[in-house]
């Protein structure tokens, strides 16, 4: 988490080791207030969750748009290589495809604002702190931000189960953008008809589909292979 977001910490008193100690000797040299109180305390401030001897707070990460994701494509100097998430409810499910898209070297994850998760303390705590350092941008209209896409010259890949052509025979080294859907219902109809191409994950055992985030990882990460080797 960048240190500029952090207002003020609180460690639970009973607390020694390297760990703690480290915090507090960073805390000290940005000058964020530590507060040690006790176990119980923090048990108050946050009752629903597993807080591991520590608090902070926070200042709210900026909420990102389609004036930011247009900034974001200026000022890239290598192909764009963005994530689409085409209605991800479960904040569980987007904080994993977050955290895997930023260990696959995506400059960006988007999704729409209406019926679909935005990131609440679920989906932070699940990326494991990739959502602080990956762009995460909102959009009211996935239909015309899949065109303006294109117009910036990005090849939109969605997932179907009902393709011909397989992930790994697709060609993604360019500039490019994978599209997701939700869980159980894959895209859309006019998001998927407005991608360039449709692939899908070939499966052998009995299972019918992936997690979304399992198959972020599959696309995104033979993406990244075909894109280090070109």
């Amino acid at each position: 988490m960048p240190v500029s977001r952090i207002k003020e910490i609180w460690l639970a008193d009973e607390r020694q080791d390297a760990r703690i100690d480290a915090i507090i000797e960073g805390a000290k040299k940005h000058d964020i207030e530590i507060q040690k109180v006790a176990r119980e305390q923090l048990d108050e401030m946050l009752p629903d969750v597993q807080h591991q001897g520590g608090i902070a707070k926070c200042r709210p990460l900026k909420v990102l748009d389609e004036t930011d994701l247009v900034k974001l494509l200026e000022s890239l100097e290598e192909p764009p290589f963005l994530l689409i998430l085409d209605g991800v409810q479960d904040p569980h499910n987007l904080g994993a495809c977050i955290r895997t898209a930023e260990a696959a070297g995506a400059h960006a994850v988007i999704a729409p604002k209406d019926r679909a998760s935005s990131l609440t303390h679920t989906a932070l705590k699940v990326s494991s702190g990739a959502a602080e350092r990956l762009p995460f941008i909102q959009i009211t209209n996935l239909a015309r931000v899949l065109r303006e896409l294109q117009h910036h010259g990005i090849w939109l890949v969605g997932t179907s189960a009902d393709s011909e052509t397989t992930i790994f025979e697709a060609d993604l080294k360019g500039p490019l953008a994978i599209v997701l859907g939700a869980e159980g219902r894959g895209i859309r109809r006019l998001t998927r008809e407005n991608c360039d191409q449709t692939v899908y994950i070939p499966m052998k055992g009995a299972a019918e589909s992936l997690n979304v985030s399992v198959a972020a990882g599959v696309c995104l990460f033979e993406a990244g292979r075909q894109r280090l080797l070109s």
